[in-house]
């Protein structure tokens, strides 16, 4: 007995697609401030020139990157020398707050590009006059007009969020109001008067609804993954929130926020699975999430699909290490006009903070999605592992209680994906990825094991022994062949349970084929050949017999006796071939000239419902 195995000629491709370190954005330049760090970015536009607004250690930097390969730094201005610095903009204002003190620093940028341009620092008024000192960080209700200013030190100080109203004169805030039940806030996300607010060491955020500033009212709690909730983010339609956690071995999580009675986890995603890397900051520009994962750069995750979350694109703006700790990219910032992108890296080796300027190519996730069952039972399997042998990790998922999985990729074509589980014989698919596009593939397992199958095969019609048949077993794992001895007999030994084709065949008589053959243990099987090329019976009792194709499987070719079109398909569904046969003809034979791989053969003949079989070469 013997097994042969068959490779698709598309899947030896996936060795030539392994992912790039740097995908779908392209480098433009780049600024070194040596002598100091870079926190956070963000970003102004204005009279159709853009610029970047860095976080420096001693200070705002502002550069004019309308020219994203040639960056002109306008001007630093002066603000408490300290690492943390976090900027956002309301109008024509920048605000920025640092742990280092002196309250909410604002500047005029309507002067740009003149570097003169007028700023001062706010530290309150009315009950928190002169009461707002370090703060750690901020985000600007843009549509209703109030800045949330998160952590941080003095009047009222419960680490919680202080509201300011900028709409009267966003030069001079007004305070208005509070949130503090849970304590201490790191960071959020507010939109039309609905906090989403990241309480670091509870590991939790928290939806509040901020509409009576005087009397916030909570709505709801949820943890995340890694319990030490950093980043908040909306998306468009309101419907998903999107959380970091700041940690080693951290991952961007997506939640569905429609039934905040029901907040459920839809998916979590890493930049480098088994890296240890430690996300930061992530902000969703329309249908993808552009982060920061510190030592492995950025990253450009497509969320269109929220319980899918693909990476579709990366840039590593700190080369020199990788891992876990908070060093290398600490903000991004996807928002100019134009599409260009800006990140900061803390401090780089030997040239201090550094503004990396890119330009970024937003393209479309491919996704596959499925369920894996038990091929006997038919009941679901968890922890089933579906992949893409040779690509990254992040482009594997593991099967539900439900036997439900889902994933995806960047690259397109045809991809082997390969479905296994311990205790079971994995199986392997051919796939084609397209941008945009979802694939179903539904696969059922069957338990490892080593059956034997004896039988015989003999004349039907005066049932003497058929020496020299070829006895086949086939599916997607391969095929298993042996022939008959003298007295017609014949074995296979060590056969996986599965689901087979069968097939039994000599040269001079037809061959009888079983499809979809379940065996699950160890059984005798027997067929009847006759002789001649005409007919193998049909699938249900009183259908009329169709032609078939001897041998099959086959190595080199086959033969076919029949009268009207057959079209050959290959696995993808392209035309091999197509033949107008006449009545009468010789055998028809064909195959010699094709790749191995499985083949459908479509007979189309006159007064008859087209038939499909499916064929493999071996």
């Amino acid at each position: 007995m013997k097994k042969i195995t068959f490779a698709f000629t598309s899947c030896v491709l996936i060795a030539l697609n392994l992912s790039a370190q740097n995908l779908h954005v392209t480098y433009r330049s780049k600024l070194n401030f040596p002598g100091q760090t870079l926190a956070n970015v963000w970003g102004y536009s204005a009279g159709g020139r853009e610029y970047a607004l860095a976080g420096g250690s001693k200070g705002l930097i502002i550069v004019d990157v309308t020219n994203p390969d040639q960056p002109q730094q306008i001007v630093q201005i002066t603000g408490p020398n300290n690492l943390w610095k976090e900027i956002k903009t309301y109008g024509h204002y920048a605000y920025i707050v640092s742990e280092g003190g002196q309250g909410i620093q604002i500047v005029d940028l309507s002067g740009l590009p003149s570097p003169n341009l007028d700023s001062h620092f706010y530290t309150g008024d009315g009950v928190v006059a002169n009461g707002i000192q370090k703060v750690h960080a901020l985000h600007i209700d843009t549509t209703k007009g109030f800045l949330y200013a998160y952590g941080g030190s003095g009047a009222l100080y419960n680490g919680g969020a202080r509201v300011f109203d900028l709409k009267p004169d966003p030069y001079n805030p007004k305070f208005v109001g509070k949130f503090d039940q849970l304590a201490y806030i790191h960071d959020g996300y507010v939109d039309n008067d609905t906090l989403y607010a990241g309480h670091i060491y509870q590991g939790i955020f928290s939806v509040v609804d901020m509409t009576d500033k005087s009397n916030p009212r909570l709505l709801a709690t949820q943890n995340t993954p890694n319990n030490f909730t950093h980043n908040t983010w909306l998306s468009g339609d309101r419907r998903t929130l999107f959380t970091t956690d700041e940690v080693n071995n951290s991952t961007l999580a997506a939640f569905d926020i429609s039934d905040l009675d029901n907040i459920r986890l839809l998916d979590k995603i890493q930049s480098n699975p088994g890296s240890n890397s430690m996300v930061h900051n992530t902000h969703i520009l329309g249908n993808y999430a552009v982060t920061s994962w510190y030592k492995d750069g950025f990253t450009i995750v497509d969320v269109s699909r929220p319980d899918n979350l693909v990476q579709v694109g990366n840039y590593d703006v700190f080369p020199s290490a990788s891992g876990g700790q908070s060093d290398g990219c600490w903000g991004v910032y996807p928002y100019f006009p134009s599409g260009t992108v800006v990140a900061t890296v803390i401090s780089a080796p030997n040239s201090g903070g550094e503004l990396w300027v890119m330009t970024p190519e937003y393209v479309r996730a491919c996704y596959l999605e499925g369920k894996i069952t038990d091929g006997f039972t038919g009941h679901p399997l968890t922890g089933a592992l579906v992949e893409v042998p040779g690509l990254s990790p992040a482009n594997r998922a593991t099967t539900l209680a439900d036997g439900a999985y889902k994933m995806g990729q960047e690259q397109t074509g045809y991809f082997t994906v390969r479905v296994s589980k311990p205790g079971y014989l994995p199986q392997e698919f051919t796939v084609l990825f397209q941008r945009g596009e979802l694939r179903i593939l539904n696969a059922a397992l069957y338990p490892a094991g080593a059956l034997k199958v004896e039988g015989q095969v003999t004349n039907k019609s005066d049932g003497q022994p058929v020496s020299g048949a070829l006895v086949t077993f086939s599916n997607f794992g391969g095929v298993w062949e042996t022939g008959t001895d003298a007295s017609g007999q014949f074995l296979i030994e060590n056969l996986p349970p599965g689901i087979y084709d069968i097939a039994a065949g000599a040269a001079g008589y037809g061959q009888v084929t079983r499809f979809n053959y379940k065996i699950a243990k160890d059984l005798t099987l027997n067929f009847s050949l006759s002789t001649g090329y005409k007919t193998i019976q049909g699938d249900q009792p009183g259908s009329k017999s169709r032609p078939a194709a001897w041998p099959n499987p086959f190595r080199t070719s086959f033969e076919i006796v029949a009268t009207g079109r057959i079209t050959v398909l290959d696995q993808f569904g392209r035309n091999v071939a197509t033949h107008d046969v006449p009545e009468g003809q010789e055998p028809l034979r064909l195959g010699a000239e094709w790749p191995a791989g499985v083949y459908f053969l479509r007979y189309e003949m006159p007064g008859e419902r087209p038939v499909t079989e499916k064929l493999v070469k071996m």
